[in-house]
Formats: C-alpha cells, structure tokens, sequence
C-alpha cells in the first residue's frame, strides 16, 4: 500500500475531524495519540526486556502500538495539509543527503583555465610565534609565501580561533569550495567575470568567514567535537541556507559534516601542536596533517 491511499483510507476513520486550523480540539487529539503510542511502543518493548521470549506476543502487539502511531501521523498530516507521501519522500531525501553516499564534486573549477583552478593537492605550513607582549600569532606559508595575515585569536582567552584557517582548507579539501582559499591562493575566476563576482567575491568570503565563525562557536559548546562522530542537524541546517545562493549549494549536508568533522580534528592537532604542514587532498576528499 502506498502512503497516498493510506493516508485517505485512515482520513475516513477520523471520529474528530478537523472543521478549520482553529479547532483545537481535532489538531491536538492526533498529536496527544502520537505522542501517547510512543509510549505504549516502549511500553511493549519493556515487556520484551524483562520476560524474553515469554511475551510470545510481543512482535504482534508491537506491529500494532507501529500501526496506531502510522495512523495518527497520517491524521497529523491530514490535519495540518500535508501529503504523507511527500513527507516520507522529503524525509528519505534528507537522510540521503546526510548519511546516503555523497556527492563527488571535488572542485567547482573543473571547466576554468589551470591558473583558476584549485589545486588538487597542496600543502599549508601553520607556525605559531609570539610578540613582546607574548601573545600567539598565527603565520601560515604556501610555498614559502605567505598565506594571508598573521592571526591572534581576537579573544580574550586564548582559545586557538587564530588556527581558523584550518576550516577553510577543510572547505576546499572536502567540498571543493572556499573562496577565501581561493582568494589566498591567486586562483579566483577572473575569466568569467560573473563568476568572480558572485561566487569568488566579497560578500561570498564574507559567507564562508561567518560559517568558519558559526562552527568555531558551536565547537566550543562541544569540546570541539573531540569524540564525536556528527554536528547538530540545527547546525547544518543553518550552513546551508547561508550558503544556498552560491555554487556549494550543491554538496549535500553529509558532504558539510564530513568537512567540519575532518577540520576540526585537524584544528585539535595544529592547536595542541602549535602548528604543522597540512595537506588538502581535493581528489581524495581529505584534510591531514603531514607527519615527520
């Protein structure tokens, strides 16, 4: 059975149907049920952990308690105008995106001259050294030149935002995206002069500065993500729709985890370090640090 006729089929049970959105009574019964059958879903499973195989009937009650809760949420649907089969195909795309297998982009720059393109491997030496005051700077190198400012953490705790720049490797290494590496690079896309405009312009490095802040902020609340496996779905989300009128629009939010969880245990390692050679792979999709 499709979602379509289930969801009408289940409509024609409704014993409180909804006469407008501003009866609450017929809004609220489905959602209490829900919420209800939830509980009797656990309540059944807890049964299952203490008697084992003496609850014979566990999996029929079970199937039941999933079908109330079916029900209900196609009521919730009904009520609130929404078409069950477009919920689940939204749902399904959206667990795609995050946890299906990820897009290969590898660089938005594939169709540019060499000058224009991003490298698909190079290296970034982060150095730390200190002024007379002793407070820590950030000096990075690209061939020997030098790879934007020198940077201090702008804080008044020392927390390591002056390793940032790590994030907008990670971007590019992951994504195949970053402005500002683009910009640091001398790799912007002048040949198409709407290109350099829009999405190797100002206002996009002024994007990726506020993502690279955004993360940074969210990884403090987090121990820096030491330990964890995936950010907050709120995360991604906001990333993306900052991001949604430019070219990066088109990594999925598995392809964003992946960059911010590889940056930031390459961020863990330059900051405990003091600095290291890190190498963004384009092709391989990865950000590392070079040993020895």
């Amino acid at each position: 059975m499709d979602f379509k006729t289930y969801q009408e089929r289940a409509a024609k049970t409704d014993r409180n149907p909804a006469t407008d959105a501003t009866d609450q009574k017929a809004m609220m019964i489905p959602l209490l049920g829900l919420a209800g059958e939830a509980g009797e879903l656990l309540s059944e499973y807890k049964k299952y952990l203490r008697d084992g195989d003496v609850h014979r009937l566990f999996q029929e009650r079970f199937a039941e308690e999933l079908g109330d809760m079916l029900w209900y949420l196609a009521n919730v649907a009904s009520k609130f105008g929404l078409n069950l089969a477009d919920v689940a195909e939204g749902n399904l795309a959206k667990c795609e995106g995050r946890f299906g297998e990820q897009t290969n982009e590898a660089a938005f720059d594939g169709g540019f001259p060499d000058g224009e393109r991003l490298p698909r491997l190079f290296q970034v030496d982060f150095n730390t050294v200190h002024d007379k005051d002793d407070k820590p700077r950030m000096m990075a190198f690209y061939k020997g030149e030098p790879f934007g400012d020198p940077l201090t953490d702008n804080a008044y705790e020392r927390d390591g935002y002056r390793f940032h720049d790590v994030f907008h490797l990670a971007f590019a290494a992951v994504l195949g995206w970053s402005p500002i590496t683009r910009t640091l690079l001398k790799r912007k896309r002048k040949s198409k002069p709407e290109v350099d405009e829009v999405e190797d312009g100002g206002r996009a490095k002024a994007i990726e500065e506020g993502i690279s802040a955004l993360i940074f902020a969210f990884g403090k609340d987090y121990a820096f993500l030491d330990g964890k496996a995936s950010v907050s779905s709120e995360l991604l989300r906001t990333v993306r729709s900052m991001a949604s009128h430019l070219e990066v629009a088109r990594c999925s939010t598995g392809d964003w985890e992946n960059a911010i969880l590889q940056g930031f245990a390459v961020w863990r390692e330059i900051k405990k370090r003091g600095g290291g050679t890190i190498v963004a792979d384009l092709e391989k999709r990865t950000l590392t640090i070079k040993e020895g």
